[in-house]
C-alpha cells in the first residue's frame, strides 16, 4: 500500500466540482479562493446533469493507534467505496489516509457541487470508518445558498478503553464540581492512548478551569503538536495566555484558530471577536478595527453562542474607531450598542457611556458633559476627571 502523492498535503485545502476534478489550494490562499471566488462559482453550478447538487464541506482527524487496525480499515475503505459505493465517494483513499502515522486527515474539503447521492455515500464511509478509529471527531456540512441544511458530527463510540475514558471524561465536565473526576478520565484515555489530541484538549480545558494555567497551556500545547490541523486548543491556549496577560500571544493563537475553523462555526466568530479585543489591549487599533467590523456585521441566531456578545463587540468596534481617530464613527457605533437589547454578557454602563462621551467630544458634537456625568454617577472615576479637566 503506497501513499501517492495526488492528494492535498498537510495545510492545504481541496476544492472539487463532485467527484471528477480536484484543484488544491495553499492554506495562505483559502479565505480568498474557498470563501469568494468558490462562492461564486458555487452560484453557477447548481445541478450535474439533472441531479441537483450542494456545497458540501468536510474538516477532520482520525487516530487508528496501530498498524494492525489501519489497514484492517484501509484494506475495507477501499473494498466499500468499489463495491457498495461505486466509487462515489467525495475523496480517495491517497488524498486522506496517512500510513506513517495511522491515521486520516482533511483539514479541509470544499465540493462545490456533491449530489445527496455523494454526500450520504461519504457520510456513510465516515460513519464506517470511524469505528475502526481510537481517537478523533469528523464535521462535515451540506449547504445551499449559504445556508445549513445538514450538519454531521462523527467520532469513535466504541468500546475501547481510550474512546469509553475520553467520552466519560468530557461528560463529566459538563457537570459542576466534577473537575478532578474529568481530569482523572482525560488522563486515562492519555494512558491508553498517547496520541489522543482531544484528550488533551479538554483536560487542557479542566486545568484552565482550576487556575492550573501552565498545565493548561502544556496539554493545550500537546493537542497542537499531535493534530495542528485543530481549531479548539489554539482557542483554548489563547484564553489562557490573555489570563497571563500575553496578548500578543493569544492573539497568534487566535489567528491559527480563525485559519482552522469556518465561518459556519461559532468558534469561527468567537475568535475573531476575542482577537479584536487582544488588538485593543495591545492599542493595534487598525488590527482591532478589522476583525470588529467582520463580526458586528455578521447576523447571528440567538441560538448561536455569539448572539450574547453582540453588544459588547460593538462597543468594542466602537473603541477601536475612536483609536483610529474616526470620531464620528465611533459615536454611530457606541449608539449602536446603546441600542441594543441587554444580554448576559454586557460591559459596564459606565464605561459604554465613558467612551461614547469621549467620541462625542472628539467628534464635536454637543451632549458629552451630559454622557460624562452619566458615567460620573455610575462609577466612572475616569469620566468624572475628564469632567472636572473640561
Amino acid at each position: 500500500m503506497q501513499q501517492q502523492n495526488s492528494g492535498p498535503r498537510r495545510g492545504s485545502f481541496a476544492f472539487r466540482n463532485g467527484a471528477e476534478s480536484n484543484t488544491i489550494f495553499p492554506a495562505s490562499q483559502c479565505r480568498a479562493v474557498g470563501y469568494e471566488q468558490s462562492k461564486k462559482h458555487y452560484q453557477h453550478i447548481k445541478y450535474k446533469g439533472s441531479i441537483m447538487t450542494y456545497k458540501t464541506i468536510f474538516s477532520g482527524h482520525l487516530e487508528f493507534g496501530t498498524e494492525r487496525s489501519f489497514r484492517r480499515m484501509y484494506d475495507m475503505f477501499e473494498h466499500r467505496c468499489e463495491n457498495y459505493y461505486r466509487n462515489a465517494i467525495l475523496f480517495k483513499a491517497e488524498e486522506v489516509f496517512d500510513e506513517t502515522s495511522f491515521s486520516m486527515d482533511i483539514q479541509r474539503l470544499i465540493v462545490q457541487s456533491a449530489s445527496s447521492k455523494e454526500w450520504r455515500n461519504t457520510i456513510n464511509m465516515l460513519e464506517f470508518v470511524v469505528q475502526y478509529a481510537i481517537a478523533g471527531s469528523f464535521n462535515a456540512w451540506m449547504v445551499e445558498d449559504g445556508k445549513v441544511i445538514k450538519q454531521q458530527h462523527i467520532e469513535p463510540d466504541s468500546d475501547k478503553a481510550a474512546v469509553q475514558a475520553f467520552l466519560h471524561g468530557r461528560e463529566l465536565i459538563k457537570e459542576e464540581g466534577r473537575e478532578e473526576e474529568a481530569m482523572k478520565a482525560l488522563s486515562r484515555a492519555i494512558d491508553k492512548f498517547e496520541r489522543h489530541a482531544k484528550a488533551y484538549e479538554r483536560r487542557g480545558f479542566v486545568n484552565h478551569q482550576l487556575r492550573n494555567y501552565e498545565d493548561a497551556i502544556y496539554d493545550y500545547s500537546k493537542s497542537i503538536d499531535i493534530n495542528p490541523n485543530a481549531a479548539e486548543p489554539y482557542m483554548g491556549r489563547a484564553l489562557v495566555r490573555i489570563v497571563q496577560k500575553d496578548y500578543e500571544g493569544a492573539a497568534t493563537d487566535l489567528d491559527f484558530a480563525v485559519k482552522r475553523s469556518i465561518p459556519l462555526q461559532p468558534l469561527f466568530w468567537q475568535a475573531r471577536r476575542i482577537k479584536g479585543e487582544c488588538h485593543i489591549m495591545l492599542e493595534q487599533w487598525d488590527k482591532a478595527e478589522f476583525e470588529l467590523r467582520f463580526v458586528t456585521k455578521r447576523q447571528f441566531t440567538a441560538e448561536d453562542s455569539n448572539y450574547k456578545w453582540r453588544k459588547r463587540a460593538m462597543h468594542n468596534y466602537g473603541r477601536a474607531l475612536l483609536g483610529l481617530e474616526r470620531h464620528a464613527d465611533a459615536v454611530q457605533a457606541f449608539d449602536k450598542a446603546l441600542a441594543m437589547d441587554d444580554d448576559a454578557l454586557k460591559v459596564p454602563e459606565a464605561e459604554f457611556l465613558l467612551y461614547r462621551g469621549i467620541a462625542m467630544h472628539k467628534a464635536g458634537k454637543a451632549g458629552f458633559k451630559k454622557v460624562w456625568k452619566q458615567a460620573a454617577n455610575q462609577g466612572s472615576k475616569r469620566a468624572a476627571e475628564l469632567l472636572e479637566a473640561v
